[in-house]
């Protein structure tokens, strides 16, 4: 030790392990499951942003069952680290240690349901549950379409857009838990509040049931395209970003102002850091404009919190989840 020390002194290069290097140190030791193990995956391309490291191991299940059998046998001291499309995610640049688990397909299923229910599969895209509804003329989660994600994610962070929240519609959610034991919970398990749930990161949600209303598809869809062309015309969504950057403050400590317009006020809107950028149509975005690294975007994030604390007095907190570790 003292010699590998030593030698960093002096300037000499000292070895470092790779992210497939530890993956594949680290895969005898998990459950062989039926889906994909891979060591050293990129998940950059896994994210709106397009940046971070790789997961030492990336994990794939099949489905439910297979998940199921594979989490009880993953070492307590191996951390598992669950992502689904990367809408609400920064992946820093030195990767995520540990097992990354990515809901595929198999997770996706929606259907209806009688008694005016949605069921949908954590990795079900949210636009595609307000589809789904619309088509079977199930109003009241219309909001979805404005809703960047997943439902698992979703569930996590309690999503919302344009007066709806998952908790308004929530039935009820199942997920596994570490010990891969299915548990089921009520929306007064979910402890929401705003962009929250307070069940534990553990959990890996499975699907949702939500409560609809009947009306006419047209007036579903008439309300959906209004949406759509609200978030279209208001927000950066062309461009390599990650929705809302920072949670709206208590109204009664801003006066009314939201995220947005204390990021403007501090004087931050269009504020670059390398190649990662504050919008200019709509600031409570940061922006890849094509070259930024993690790092860039996330000193980009510090920097706009700093300021509006300095102009406003407000601590902004962040709403985009970020994971790993910095390179």
């Amino acid at each position: 030790m003292g010699a590998c020390i030593a030698g960093a002194a002096r300037g000499l290069t000292v070895p470092t392990v790779s992210a497939e290097d530890r993956g594949k140190r680290l895969i005898p030791h998990l459950p062989t499951p039926r889906g994909k193990l891979m060591a050293g995956a990129p998940l950059a391309g896994m994210t709106w942003f397009r940046v971070g490291g790789p997961a030492d191991v990336l994990f794939l299940p099949a489905d439910a069952e297979d998940l199921a059998t594979f989490l009880p046998g993953v070492p307590s001291d191996i951390p598992v680290t669950v992502i689904g499309v990367g809408s609400n995610l920064l992946v820093r640049d030195g990767g995520v240690r540990g097992v990354v688990i990515r809901l595929g397909a198999g997770f996706g299923a929606i259907s209806i349901e009688a008694g005016e229910r949605v069921r949908a599969g954590a990795a079900a895209l949210d636009m595609a549950v307000a589809r789904a509804a619309q088509e079977a003329g199930l109003a009241g989660l219309e909001f979805m379409i404005g809703v960047p994600g997943t439902v698992g994610g979703g569930l996590r962070m309690n999503a919302g857009a344009y007066g709806g929240e998952f908790k308004d519609m929530l039935i009820d959610a199942r997920g596994l838990d570490r010990a891969g034991k299915i548990r089921t919970f009520a929306p007064n398990d979910m402890g929401f509040a705003y962009r929250h749930s307070a069940v534990s990161d553990e959990v890996i949600f499975l699907d949702a049931v939500f409560q609809a209303r009947r009306d006419a598809p047209d007036a579903i869809a008439e309300r959906m395209a209004k949406i759509t062309a609200v978030r279209e015309s208001s927000q950066p969504i062309r461009t390599r970003t990650s929705g809302s950057t920072f949670k709206n403050p208590d109204p009664a400590t801003t006066g009314g102002r939201g995220a947005w317009q204390l990021v403007d006020a501090a004087g931050a809107r269009g504020l670059v850091r390398g190649d990662a950028q504050v919008s200019e149509q709509h600031c409570n975005f940061l922006i890849n404009r094509g070259q930024a690294s993690a790092r860039d975007l996330e000193e980009l994030g510090e920097e706009v919190r700093a300021r509006v604390l300095n102009a406003t007095g407000v601590t902004l907190q962040w709403e985009i989840k970020r994971i790993g570790e910095a390179a």
